[in-house]
C-alpha cells in the first residue's frame, strides 16, 4: 500500500468512474486518502528542511466529557507505524479537556494520520456516549441500537458498535452486532404485517418460521388500538409470546405513558403477566424514565444515539525532540494523566 504522504502522490489518486459509493475504503483509510490536504504539505516543507523525521509528542484531548471510543480503530490505523501510544481503553470515561491519548515517535510515522485518527474518535465517542447516557436512564432494563438507518450505510457499523461499547443491550445492524462479537438483534417491521393484512396472522408465521432462539416481541400498533392487539396476540401466542412492541407513529401521539399503562393493566388482567413491554420510537432519556414508571420494559432507540454530535477532539504537539512545546494558549510540555495506559 502506498501511503499519500506528497504532492505527487496526491496527484496520482484518481476515483473510478464506475465507482459504486462515496465512502472511503479500508486501505484509502489506512493509506491518508482521507486525511486534509494541508497535512502532506507539511510532510513536503519538513521533508525539504532535513526535520520531517523529528521526534515528537502528541496529546489529545477532549472539548467535553464522554465514553472514549474508536480507540481501537487508531490502534488499527497506526499499527504498522514506529510509534508509542498511551491512552484510555475503550468504554473509559474521561473529562473535557483529559489526555485521551498520548503518541510519541517520528512526526513522519504519524503526523499524516491527524485527520483520520481524530474523526476516528470524534464520531465513536459522540455515540457511545449518546448511548451511555440512555442505559442511565434505563438503568438495568435493555435497549438496542436502531439506529442505522439514519446514517450512511459506510458507517452505520461504527455508530452502533460504539453504542454497545456505550451500554446498548444489542445493535440491529448485521454487521454490527457481528463486529462486536453479539447476534444482531430485531424481529420483523410493520411491512410484514402489513402484507399479510393482521396482525396475529403475522405473529403466529413469525412464531412457526423464526429460530428457536429469536425473541417472540411482536408489533401491534399497525392496524388497530393497542391494546387490543396486545390480547389478541396473547390470546393466540400464549406463554410463546415473550413481548410486545408499541412504535405508534407520531401522527397518532407516539408511545405515551397513558398507553404504556393502558397496555400492561390489561395484559395483566387477563393473565399475560408474562409479557414484557418494548417500545420505540424517537426516545431521549427523558422520555425512557417516563415509560419506565408507566411500565415500559425495554427499548429500541435510533436518532437519539445516531444523531449525537461528535465528541471534538483536538491533537496538540507537546515535546518536539525532547523540549517542550505548545501553541499559544496552551501549556507547554506533557499534561500527566495517571489513568493512561500502555496501548502500543
Amino acid at each position: 500500500m502506498q501511503i499519500v504522504d506528497s504532492l505527487a502522490r496526491v496527484r496520482q489518486i484518481q476515483v473510478a468512474p464506475d465507482r459504486l459509493f462515496f465512502a472511503a475504503q479500508h486501505d484509502e483509510i489506512a493509506s491518508g486518502a482521507t486525511t486534509d490536504i494541508y497535512f502532506v504539505r507539511t510532510y513536503e516543507i519538513l521533508k525539504d528542511l532535513g526535520k520531517l523525521d523529528t521526534p515528537v509528542t502528541a496529546e489529545v484531548f477532549p472539548r467535553r466529557a464522554g465514553i472514549i471510543c474508536g480507540v481501537d480503530e487508531v490502534l488499527a490505523l497506526l499499527q504498522d507505524r514506529k510509534v508509542t501510544i498511551e491512552g484510555l481503553p475503550e468504554g473509559s470515561t474521561f473529562a473535557a479537556r483529559e489526555v485521551v491519548m498520548r503518541i510519541h515517535g517520528p512526526y513522519s510515522e504519524f503526523g499524516l494520520f491527524e485527520t483520520t485518527l481524530l474523526g476516528l474518535l470524534a464520531s465513536s465517542s459522540g455515540w457511545a456516549t449518546a448511548a451511555r447516557e440512555i442505559k442511565e436512564a434505563a438503568a438495568e432494563r435493555p435497549f438496542f441500537c436502531f439506529g442505522a438507518r439514519h446514517v450512511h450505510p459506510a458507517v452505520a457499523p461504527v455508530m452502533e458498535r460504539a453504542a454497545i461499547i456505550g451500554g446498548a443491550s444489542g445493535a440491529s445492524c448485521i454487521l454490527a452486532a457481528r463486529l462486536a462479537g453479539q447476534e444482531p438483534q430485531g424481529t420483523v417491521p410493520h411491512a410484514v404485517f402489513l402484507i399479510i393484512g393482521d396482525t396475529v396472522e403475522g405473529a403466529l408465521a413469525y412464531d412457526r418460521l423464526m429460530p428457536a432462539d429469536a425473541k417472540r416481541t411482536i408489533l401491534i400498533d399497525t392496524f388497530k388500538d393497542e391494546a387490543e392487539e396486545a390480547l389478541r396476540v396473547a390470546a393466540a401466542m400464549g406463554p410463546a409470546l415473550a413481548g410486545v412492541r408499541l412504535d405508534t407513529p407520531s401522527e397518532r401521539g407516539g408511545v405515551t405513558p397513558e398507553l404504556v399503562r393502558e397496555v400492561r393493566y390489561r395484559l395483566d388482567a387477563a393473565g399475560y403477566q408474562h409479557v414484557r413491554i418494548f417500545v420505540s420510537g424517537g426516545l431521549t432519556p427523558e422520555r425512557i424514565q417516563t415509560l419506565i414508571a408507566a411500565g415500559a420494559d425495554a427499548f429500541g432507540v435510533g436518532s437519539y444515539i445516531s444523531g449525537a454530535a461528535p465528541i471534538d477532539m483536538t491533537m496538540d504537539l507537546k515535546e518536539v525532540d525532547g523540549r517542550p512545546v505548545a501553541k499559544r494558549g496552551r501549556l507547554p510540555g506533557i499534561i500527566p494523566n495517571p489513568r493512561l495506559e500502555k496501548l502500543k
